[in-house]
């Protein structure tokens, strides 16, 4: 996906706005605007389904460029034969979600496609959302020193997602953490300039979006094993399938990069609210290391951590 990005589609669509690859393109000061494309499979799976996925994924894209989230589009791409009851529970799903979220979907489309033209249903989306003002995120306002928070447990999405496909889902009882973050993180973009930086570790999870942050802000980023959060659910569920907690996706979660001495007060404001109450420290900055990740072992040791080359669990989002 990255290579795509980089070496067909940025050469093509070259402006301003585009090359700076947030989650959401900035086009004012005022206004922040993203779009997200969703195939989960399947549509169902313990904690969501592909509605609710769309729009958390959509709200989150914009809460991490410090936008309150405004506005979505909803496109459906629908195969034909899909059954009512279940397009019927999606947008339910997708609406209760908004409006709990005090979202509106101001605009939409319905496209039907033959039988084996999609999988069921595909999920287009688009968002609009009002920047907070004085209140700027950016890669380039990073500083060695800063802290680096994850907002919970991870890589609970990822295998949910995949222990529904294999139909194993009751014996593990991983709830995914699809969740909107506007009511976590927004009271804390107002209340401080603390945070310099946010991203939602969705595909390639915690690992692949720690790699991005360094590479865009040319510095080296150290993380301590011991202190990522990981329930023993999904420990014991990524010991037997053979998988690394560190690359499966999260869907409710934000990594943050927060100035050093503002961490404790950030991390204290995220543990008051039920999506933050596993939020942990669980990092820092350096100037060592440019455009890597190195992992503190719980054994001791330091490896280097790298950016997902292939994706082991498809279609999770």
């Amino acid at each position: 996906m990255h290579d795509l990005i980089k070496e067909l589609a940025l050469p093509k669509f070259n402006n301003p706005y585009l090359n700076k690859l947030g989650d959401s393109a900035i086009l004012t000061d005022k206004i922040a605007f993203t779009t997200d494309s969703f195939v989960v499979s399947p549509l169902f799976f313990k904690g969501g389904d592909i509605g609710k996925l769309a729009v958390c994924g959509t709200i989150n894209d914009l809460v991490v460029s410090a936008a309150v989230p405004k506005f979505i589009s909803l496109a459906l791409i629908i195969e034909e034969g899909l059954d009512y009851g279940i397009l019927d529970k999606i947008l339910s799903s997708a609406a209760d979600c908004a409006k709990e979220e005090k979202v509106y979907v101001a605009t939409g489309d319905i496209k039907v496609v033959d039988k084996g033209a999609c999988d069921k249903i595909f999920i287009n989306t688009s968002g609009i959302g009002y920047r907070i003002k004085n209140r700027e995120v950016s890669a380039r306002l990073i500083n060695p020193g800063d802290a680096v928070i994850i907002t919970g447990n991870i890589a609970e999405h990822g295998l949910s997602v995949l222990l529904g496909r294999r139909g194993m889902e009751f014996d593990f009882n991983i709830k995914s953490d699809c969740a909107a973050l506007s009511r976590l993180i927004m009271p804390i973009i107002a209340k401080t300039d603390a945070v310099r930086f946010m991203r939602d570790p969705t595909r390639g999870g915690l690992a692949t979006t720690l790699n991005e942050i360094a590479e865009s802000a040319k510095v080296g980023i150290t993380i301590e094993e011991r202190s990522i959060p990981l329930s023993g659910k999904v420990k014991a569920a990524c010991e037997l399938l053979g998988l690394d907690p560190l690359y499966i996706a999260n869907e409710g979660k934000a990594v943050m990069v927060v100035k050093k001495n503002s961490a404790p007060r950030v991390l204290k404001l995220l543990q008051k609210h039920p999506l933050g109450k596993n939020a942990r420290i669980i990092g820092r900055i350096t100037s060592q290391f440019k455009n890597r990740v190195i992992l503190e072992t719980v054994a001791g040791g330091e490896r280097f951590i790298d950016m997902l080359i292939h994706e082991p669990l498809p279609r999770i989002c």
